[in-house]
């Protein structure tokens, strides 16, 4: 059910951002055509605006790498303080979330893009 729901959703949020985009574009075309019957030049528009780059979101990444690397690395070393003998491998329950996150910064770094 969970899996239908979301399928419906994501259809009808894709059909209704391309009913926006044909309006819109009607929209357009009846002004041009209303000042072509008019005789007045109309500049070219772009249909769909540009994409601006978001200089901010470049640093999400390697922040996230870092902080789930430190959490999972504290959280590793206090269970391996506090937990009992009986139970001391229970500490590497966090290990797949540093290397999560050493993955994530690994992944920034590589890319290439680093801002300086």
């Amino acid at each position: 059910m969970v899996v239908l729901a979301l399928t419906g959703g994501i259809v009808a949020y894709l059909h209704l951002r391309n009913k926006s985009r044909q309006h819109r574009m009607e929209i357009i075309h009846r002004e041009r055509m209303a000042a072509m019957e008019k005789g007045i030049p109309l500049p070219e528009l772009p249909f769909d605006p540009e994409q601006r780059h978001d200089p901010s979101g470049e640093l999400v990444v390697p922040i996230l790498g870092v902080v789930l690397f430190c959490l999972s690395a504290g959280a590793m070393i206090a269970l391996r303080s506090i937990l009992p003998v009986a139970s001391s491998s229970m500490w590497i329950a966090p290990l797949p979330f540093a290397f999560l996150g050493v993955g994530l910064m690994a992944f920034h770094f590589m890319k290439g893009e680093t801002r300086r």
